[in-house]
């Protein structure tokens, strides 16, 4: 038996029900996300015994050629793929080649101010018509950006293809940026704010209803931070813990990365929207993710509830807190007075979701409400409703139902890392969805 031979019957083994469900069930679709580690960051190559600083482009190459024997093999409908080498062109003239022939339709996205990598997103043609594509430039510090594509179902997915039930779908592929230091989780935040923006801003501009809306990547947060919050707020489940049946505090239960520093936590996230969730408005959920953000500066800093608002209140002769008092609380915080703090815009819409009243300062009742309840038990029983309730002027749509989920290698789903693990310092994931018909609301 020849080496390409035993490379490909080696890669078919890792597959599992999951994988094995999407190609026999013409039902299903599937999506995989994978943070491949372009060689520029040589995390993961000065650890390889093969490594050799004169031999890594040779080194890398053949580490992507295993990477794509190993995609090809589980065939999912989607791929998406960070730290992409789109600076080399011969790794790019590779993957287009082996993709296209495989049947997928390729979309690359460098990083801005030439970084070196990117993303990939590859549709398969025998599971989705891409309508349209967009590219977002975050021109940020961290020069990062995101792929959406606009795509349709197609057969043998549409057995029941008409006018009344729409079959699209919008994925989004990302990379978000690394929290070096605590001042960067703020940045990261945003990223995710303007990609909803985006997400909103492209369905209102085309005259979208509902559609279901997948987020994949690498958000560089776990379970236990402010981007998992957020998502979760607008109506956002994450796939792999919805197939496991996962809480939101079970975060130990699996891991998806081991980063530069060692540790190792699950960042790589296939996030699902259907049509017919509970949504709140985005700016509520934006404000709500700030004063979450000062709670937890709050805590940080071993703050009780009421140890905290005597810390907000400062010098205020009455017993409430004025925006002086506040505003020199978040300086002391580290949460502004930089440039990765928040802008002067951001402070006033904290302020003023804290002032219900809208009388110029904030007491007692508002501040448990509105800033130390953040994300509170109500609020996680709102974000898991669905509109059940069939009303005048819906349509017809598709959701999907979450019916397998993997992470590969295998030990990451008991919450370990392989040591022998090298094609990346990521995690594969993979997704199989089942299309299912579900009302949602028209747009007014």
């Amino acid at each position: 038996m020849g080496r390409k031979s035993r490379t490909i019957k080696r890669v078919s083994r890792i597959g599992s029900y999951a994988i094995a469900s999407s190609i026999t069930d013409p039902t299903c679709v599937s999506c995989t996300t994978f943070n491949i580690l372009a060689p520029i960051y040589k995390r993961l190559s000065q650890e390889d015994p093969s490594y050799r600083e004169s031999d890594v482009k040779g080194v890398w190459l053949n580490r992507n050629k295993r990477i794509l024997d190993w995609l090809l093999c589980e065939k999912a409908s989607i791929i998406c793929l960070q730290e992409f080498w789109v600076g080399n062109e011969e790794l790019v003239s590779i993957y287009d080649k082996r993709l296209g022939d495989a049947g997928y339709n390729c979309i690359k996205l460098a990083r801005t101010n030439n970084r070196g990598d990117g993303l990939l997103t590859a549709v398969h043609k025998d599971s989705f018509r891409i309508i349209s594509h967009r590219e977002l430039l975050f021109n940020d510090f961290g020069d990062r950006v995101a792929q959406l594509l606009h795509v349709e179902l197609i057969v043998p997915f549409s057995q029941c293809r008409n006018n009344s039930v729409r079959q699209e779908i919008l994925v989004v592929n990302t990379h978000l940026l690394f929290p070096h230091n605590s001042s960067l989780c703020l940045e990261r935040l945003r990223q995710v704010y303007k990609i909803l923006q985006y997400v909103e801003s492209y369905q209102y501009e085309n005259k979208l209803n509902p559609l279901p809306i997948l987020l994949c990547g690498d958000w560089n947060g776990s379970k236990s931070g402010h981007v998992y919050k957020f998502l979760r707020s607008q109506g956002f489940i994450s796939s792999y813990d919805a197939a496991h049946v996962y809480a939101d505090a079970d975060a130990h239960k699996w891991v998806s990365h081991r980063n530069h520093r060692g540790n190792i936590c699950g960042v790589d996230f296939i996030w699902l929207l259907n049509p017919n969730r509970y949504r709140k408005l985005l700016k509520t959920s934006w404000s709500e993710a700030l004063a979450g953000m000062l709670k937890h500066q709050l805590k940080r800093v071993s703050l009780t509830e009421d140890d905290a608002f005597a810390f907000l209140k400062a010098d205020s002769e009455g017993d409430y807190i004025t925006y002086f008092g506040f505003y020199e609380a978040l300086q002391q915080l580290n949460l502004v007075g930089h440039c990765h703090g928040l802008c002067n815009e951001e402070v006033k819409e904290l302020w003023l979701q804290s002032d219900v009243d809208g009388n110029g300062v904030i007491d007692y009742k508002e501040f448990k409400q509105q800033i130390w309840n953040t994300y509170s038990d109500q609020a996680e029983k709102t974000r898991d409703e669905v509109w059940d309730d069939i009303v005048n002027g819906t349509v017809q749509t598709i959701g999907f139902s979450v019916k397998n989920a993997v992470l590969f290698p295998p030990e990451v789903e008991k919450g370990m890392w392989p040591e022998d693990y090298s094609l990346s310092d990521h995690a594969r994931l993979t997704v199989v969805f089942s299309p299912v018909r579900m009302p949602c609301s028209r747009l007014t």
